[in-house]
């Protein structure tokens, strides 16, 4: 198998409780790490953790300087897989990601067990791999059902 450089991207909080969960899929990878809190950059790699502001739908300003600092993240480390459990960090990492020639996986938050999420529905034409946690939300289309992290 030939490592591949992952940049694992999600907001901070459930998002990244539920990608890091997920992290030892990926242990023989170059794994880069990106989410919305600086706080925890000692607990990551030197040079391998990088941050973008905290935005949403709400505040535009902020999801643009949002989208600057992400597609600049993603020219310097040009991830050959870009994973996301979402939302807007993840949403523009797929899309710039997929821009760049990078494999794109998607895996919908668990927290969205009635329906797929907002991020989840948008990116899914720019996801190589789009995956769900619940087993009821799968569909012939996508997203598909592997499993979840629970």
């Amino acid at each position: 198998m030939t490592k591949k450089r992952v940049l694992m991207v999600a907001s901070f909080g459930g998002h990244w409780i539920q990608l890091m969960r997920m992290r030892s899929a990926f242990a023989e990878h170059d794994c880069y790490y990106l989410t919305t809190n600086p706080e925890i950059a000692p607990d990551y790699p030197t040079g391998r953790f990088f941050t973008v502001p905290d935005a949403s739908r709400w505040n535009k300003l902020r999801l643009l300087y949002q989208l600057l600092k992400m597609a600049t993240i993603l020219l310097r480390v040009r991830p050959q897989v870009v994973i996301s459990t979402g939302a807007a960090p993840g949403y523009f990492a797929l899309r710039i990601g997929k821009l760049l020639g990078a494999r794109t996986i998607w895996v919908d938050s668990i927290a969205n067990a009635e329906e797929l999420s907002m991020a989840g529905r948008i990116v899914q034409p720019y996801a190589d791999l789009w995956l769900t946690q619940w087993e009821h939300l799968a569909r012939p289309e996508g997203p598909q059902h592997k499993g979840s992290v629970l």
